[in-house]
């Protein structure tokens, strides 16, 4: 990967490298969009030098991943492995974040939006957990969460004001991984 530099508070910065990889092959988005929201993602979080990987699988594999690290055996639409958390961590990897693309699909359709919107917005999320954020703390962390992601896809999207999410729960994960429940309109207990 060829790094680039982009000027920050301090001069120049070395942008690291977002790797994208798609294991899905029936549904088709902009992944060179996606790659630059990321950057802007990255770069409003104040991590415009952390190295983020981004993995796009279907239904069945998040399904997978949501019961071997939540215990919860169905899909979902994002899930966030934070590797700062790590204690053999790289301080340049921000981590991964993982998105089921038929979830995603099916919300942008449900949430009148296009799927790279969608997309964006399942970034953002999983961006801002492995930054520390989780609305599954609390009620005042899921209030703090949700303002920095609007303010984050304003920015970056100039998405509508009407972009709306539930507040979710507390689910008592078992490990790293954070998750976003399935629907953004129906409240999952």
């Amino acid at each position: 990967h060829s790094f680039l530099t982009a000027h920050g508070p301090l001069g120049p910065v070395a942008l690291m490298p977002v790797h994208m990889q798609s294991q899905v092959r029936r549904i088709t988005f902009d992944q060179s969009r996606l790659e630059r929201s990321a950057r802007a993602i990255l770069a409003d979080v104040g991590e415009a030098s952390a190295e983020l990987s981004i993995l796009f699988v279907g239904d069945q594999r998040m399904r997978g991943l949501n019961r071997r690290y939540r215990g919860k055996d169905h899909t979902t639409d994002v899930l966030a492995f934070a590797m700062r958390e790590a204690p053999e961590s790289s301080a340049g990897l921000l981590g991964d974040v993982v998105i089921a693309v038929p979830t995603a699909a099916r919300q942008a359709k449900e949430g009148q939006r296009s799927l790279d919107e969608e997309l964006t917005v399942l970034l953002v999320h999983g961006i801002l957990h492995l930054c520390g954020y989780d609305h599954e703390r609390s009620e005042k962390e899921a209030r703090r969460m949700h303002r920095r992601e609007r303010m984050i896809l304003l920015s970056i999207m100039r998405l509508p004001k009407r972009v709306n999410r539930t507040r979710h729960a507390s689910t008592g994960s078992p490990s790293r991984a954070k998750s976003r429940d399935a629907s953004r309109y129906t409240h999952h207990g």
